[in-house]
């Protein structure tokens, strides 16, 4: 079963150079901070970063001592098992549940677990689906009485 929380997502853009995450997750890391899930890139001469981290007060605070204009976003990340169909089967919760994936990436290595990010249509729903326990089977009976745990003589 996934497990999902909310969570901020840091958003930056900069003009790319040598280095720059590097200087980035050094700041984050001297904050004290565990950066949960990061996606960077480059498009052009621009950078573009998003993070998830374990306190986005201070990994904001962090960056912006480097001059970093900070945007926040909310999401949830997902924990998940690490085997075939775990992202469909969050996929498809969420599309029972009609919410929108606005955004979505993530990790999986050699692990039991994989997480990803989520940006959905409503967040606070996405939470209270994926979190809610898988439905019981009805254990069938095929018309015989249930056993009461005592063997007859």
């Amino acid at each position: 079963m996934a497990k999902a929380a909310k969570v901020k997502q840091l958003n930056c853009t900069l003009t790319t150079k040598v280095g720059l995450l590097a200087q980035i997750s050094e700041a984050i890391a001297k904050a004290d901070v565990n950066i949960a899930s990061i996606r960077a890139y480059e498009s052009g001469r621009r950078a573009y970063f998003s993070f998830t981290t374990d306190s986005a007060a201070k990994a904001k605070r962090a960056m912006m001592k480097l001059g970093i204009e900070v945007e926040e976003k909310d999401g949830i990340l997902v924990e998940m098992a690490n085997k075939p169909g775990e992202l469909q089967k969050v996929a498809q919760q969420l599309a029972a549940a009609e919410i929108n994936i606005l955004e979505t990436y993530g990790v999986s290595g050699a692990g039991r677990l994989s997480s990803c990010f989520f940006s959905t249509s409503d967040n606070a729903k996405a939470v209270r689906v994926l979190n809610k326990p898988p439905k019981a089977t009805a254990r069938k009976t095929a018309g015989r009485a249930p056993r009461s745990g005592k063997s007859k003589k």
